[in-house]
């Protein structure tokens, strides 16, 4: 019985130290496709002739937010 009791407890542990270890990941791997797809639709912008200059500032704004970032370095211009 004690074996059987180590046992859960131990799965029990093993899941929690996934979840912990889970989330950041996802978290991080938020922030890389935002980033990309920030960095894309900043390319594809200029590519028709908007004319916004990329500054490290806005770059940084399309990146962490993603499309809306983008949006509003746009209307920042």
């Amino acid at each position: 019985m004690e074996i059987i009791a180590a046992f859960a407890v131990g799965l029990i542990a093993l899941c929690l130290i996934g979840k912990i270890i889970a989330l950041p990941m996802k978290i991080l791997w938020k922030m890389v496709t935002n980033s990309i797809v920030g960095a894309v639709l900043l390319w594809v912008v200029n590519l028709f002739g908007a004319g916004v200059q990329i500054t490290f500032l806005k770059a940084l704004i399309a990146g962490v937010l993603g499309v809306p970032g983008v949006i509003i370095v746009l209307l920042m211009n």
